[in-house]
């Protein structure tokens, strides 16, 4: 797809990082956009945002929505037709995900079920609720974020790193099967699978508030480090995924 202008993006995890970098950079070439995230006030920040990057008055939508939720995600593509005016959308960008490094073996069992269902579950639930619609389009894109560490399921020697790991090792198979999938059930439509390294996003930071807790001085601290020590942006990783 080499022109946004007038088509319907979906983005998840919309409201800070990579997802909100998508936003403003599609903003800018026309697309109208569907911002997906659990916390509504930060999409709304994206919004806003968008609205002012925007250079012919596109529309762009916020819908809360827990990925990892069927029934919040099929009312939220249900959301996203009807505030588009649309029976379509062309592009969807799964890309909600949380982090931090937990045991199998001596870890919280909820902690990592709840890292593993927002990285795989949510692009599974997203991908059930939206594909769909992109199939209704006459040209649409499926893109689906995993990470470097779904061709190495490590972040070191001395810290665990199961949940995340095997959720963006599914998510890579996930993406890499939909290729032949689509090209024999649905060839208008394309899929790309993201394999980004470090970024600098507030992951850390958003990892905690989701898992239930807050983000304490020492967390805060932990995630300005990543940010700084990481050596790409989430604004140059956005330009990345739609170049």
């Amino acid at each position: 797809m080499e022109n946004f202008t007038g088509k319907i993006a979906v983005i998840t995890g919309a409201g800070s990082g990579i997802g909100r970098e998508l936003a403003l950079a599609l903003a800018r070439d026309g697309a109208n956009v569907a911002l997906i995230d659990i916390n509504e006030d930060t999409a709304d920040i994206t919004a806003e945002r968008c609205r002012a990057q925007s250079s012919d008055g596109g529309r762009f939508t916020v819908h809360q929505c827990d990925v990892t939720v069927a029934e919040e995600v099929s009312a939220a593509a249900t959301e996203v037709l009807a505030q588009h005016r649309s029976n379509h959308v062309n592009l969807l960008f799964n890309n909600a995900g949380i982090g931090l490094t937990e045991s199998f073996l001596n870890g919280d069992r909820e902690v990592w079920e709840r890292t593993f269902d927002v990285c795989w579950g949510g692009v599974y639930l997203c991908s059930r609720a939206f594909v769909p619609l992109l199939v209704a389009s006459d040209e649409g894109h499926l893109i689906n974020t995993a990470s470097i560490n779904g061709f190495w399921a490590t972040v070191g020697p001395h810290r665990p790193h199961t949940a995340y790991s095997a959720a963006k090792f599914a998510v890579k198979g996930f993406s890499e099967a939909l290729i032949n999938d689509f090209r024999l059930n649905a060839p208008h439509v394309g899929v790309s699978v993201v394999m980004p390294g470090h970024i600098g996003t507030d992951i850390v930071i958003n990892s905690m508030m989701v898992h239930g807790g807050e983000a304490d001085p020492e967390m805060t601290e932990i995630g300005n480090a990543f940010r700084t020590l990481a050596p790409t942006t989430a604004a140059q990783a956005a330009t990345i995924i739609l170049d």
